[in-house]
């Protein structure tokens, strides 16, 4: 199981002991919300993971339940066979999952093999379902020509999406044999009535537990391939069960690409009780980053409230606190407990609120109105401008070094053309390692200067030193940790700098200047020192 764990997939495979940490904090959950029942001497109830895939979760809980149980169910095999015909079931997410699930739970790959530990399944399958699906192709708008069956020529669309995934047709319409990563649950209109003709009419699940896919498969864990994960948590909520626990990527918190809608579906759910936060991903899962960390959440049916947020910086200190999911003003999850209070010490003293009332929107206080949108002069990342300087050019800060353009030539953000400015990488570093550089190193740029999409350009500034005192500003830890909150990957796109505050840049600004500004304590710096490491300026 640990040797599974470590090994690097779109599909993430859980380590035991991440699992056992959680079905730790359903066993709490569940006793606290059914006055103190413990929930593995409960013969009654039916758990299911719905994305097994080394069947790791359905393992942990069936060991539990063969502890718990023991005083109503003496007899060890009967006792062994009420648990995995009646209690435990899996969707697996291929065919080689539903292999190894099946191998975990039943110690056989055939859940009626004769190494099975329970004699009493008629099938191979047992109560780990698995069939090869198709996706529900999109019509599309890209036609090639190819040949029927019968040789004759055809049009058919290549460029069509799956209606329930977004798989694209163009990658996922395989040959017959070939995974496609059509996966059930989320592959249904109604998956309340898939799951009852896959396990029987009367099938109600008390628990919904699991690590689903997180995106399609592309080959690597980058934010440019869209999330699935989503798909799942919405599809599992449909099903009521009465507690549901998954572990999924951090960066719906903040950002996601098509994660909007999701967002604010998960914010705005007072059923969610608890979400346990790990920044690093390698502290849970060895060896396997996942740009934004993740999380697992705990949502209960029924019961409503503030959430309890902990939070790990690593795995022996915790910080846990009890909030709200989404702050007054705030159309993200602020990520760490130690930073809801200090940015709301922040955010108050620059628009004169008490912290306790903060409201976070700054409207035009904001420093991301100073920010371009991507493409600040309407240059893409694979332009290339002239290597020659001439009369009235301008000079092009572009991927790889620099070029010159002909004003006229330049279309977008003319008004920017002739005023001083700082360019900054639109790329922050890669690394989700500890302390976090979170912005890459901006400059000063000068009258006569643009840039491609590579860079942001932020500004204009009427003279040199404020577009310097601008630039010492953006190397502040400080002024980099408030990014962080709302980063969610290495794209540091516009809306990231909506919880810094635009300060006068008359005068010079340093950290010190910062926390004398904003009354942060040597506790509150430590924090902030902790997360981000500093920057040195190529002129210092």
């Amino acid at each position: 199981m640990n040797s599974i764990a470590n090994l690097s997939n779109d599909e993430v495979f859980t380590p035991p002991e991440f699992a056992n940490r959680m079905l730790d904090t359903l066993e709490k959950a569940w006793a606290e919300s059914n006055a103190g029942e413990n929930i593995w001497s409960n013969s009654n109830l039916k758990f299911l993971d719905p994305f097994t895939k080394s069947g790791v979760f359905l393992r942990e809980i069936a060991t539990r339940l063969i502890k718990g149980l023991e005083s109503e169910i003496p007899d060890l095999q009967d006792r062994v066979d009420h648990i995995l015909t009646k209690q435990v079931y899996g969707i697996a997410t291929t065919r080689l999952t539903s292999l190894m699930a099946r191998r975990s739970l039943y110690c056989s790959k055939k859940a009626n093999g004769k190494h099975s530990v329970t004699k009493k399944f008629k099938n191979e399958n047992g109560n780990i379902w698995f069939e090869p699906l198709t996706h529900t192709w999109n019509k599309g708008t890209v036609v090639e020509l190819t040949m029927d069956e019968s040789g004759k020529e055809v049009e058919r669309y290549v460029d069509g999406k799956c209606k329930y995934c977004g798989a694209s047709k163009r990658d996922f319409e395989r040959q017959e044999g070939l995974e496609l990563h059509a996966y059930g649950l989320i592959h249904t209109d109604d998956p309340d009535q898939w799951v009852r003709e896959k396990f029987g009419e009367d099938m109600q699940f008390d628990v919904i537990i699991g690590n689903p896919p997180y995106q399609l498969d592309d080959g690597g864990y980058g934010t440019s391939a869209a999330a699935i994960y989503d798909k799942f948590v919405e599809q599992a909520k449909r099903l009521e069960p009465r507690q549901l626990i998954m572990v999924i990527p951090a960066r719906w918190f903040s950002g996601g690409k098509g994660l909007d809608s999701f967002r604010a579906a998960m914010l705005s759910d007072r059923q969610i009780r608890k979400i346990v936060d790990f920044p690093d991903s390698t502290t849970v899962f060895p060896g396997v980053q996942i740009k934004g960390g993740i999380c697992y959440f705990l949502w209960t049916q029924g019961i409503s409230g503030p959430v309890t947020v902990e939070s790990y910086l690593d795995l022996e200190q915790p910080t846990i606190s009890e909030r709200e999911l989404l702050e007054n003003g705030a159309d993200i999850f602020i990520r760490y407990n130690q930073a809801v209070l200090i940015l709301k010490k922040i955010i108050g003293l620059e628009t004169g609120q008490l912290p306790s009332d903060t409201n976070l929107d700054l409207g035009d206080k904001t420093f991301s109105r100073l920010v371009s949108s991507s493409k600040p002069f309407g240059l893409r990342t694979f332009f290339q401008g002239g290597s020659t300087d001439f009369h009235e050019a301008l000079l092009v800060h572009q991927n790889g070094g620099k070029g010159y353009i002909s004003r006229n030539e330049v279309t977008a953000g003319t008004h920017l053309i002739d005023c001083w400015k700082v360019f900054i990488p639109r790329a922050g570093s890669g690394s989700d390692s500890f302390p976090h550089s979170i912005l890459g190193k901006p400059f000063v740029g000068s009258p006569g200067q643009i840039s491609t999409e590579t860079y942001n350009c932020i500004g204009p500034f009427d003279t040199e030193a404020q577009a310097s005192n601008a630039l010492r500003y953006i190397s502040t830890r400080i002024f980099r940790f408030l990014v962080l909150l709302h980063k969610p990957s290495q794209d540091a796109s516009k809306s990231v700098y909506s919880l810094v505050p635009t300060i006068d840049f008359s005068d010079a600004i340093s950290d010190g200047f910062l926390a004398e500004r904003w009354n942060l304590t040597d506790e509150d710096m430590s924090f902030i020192n902790r997360l981000i490491r500093p920057m040195e300026l190529d002129n210092e």
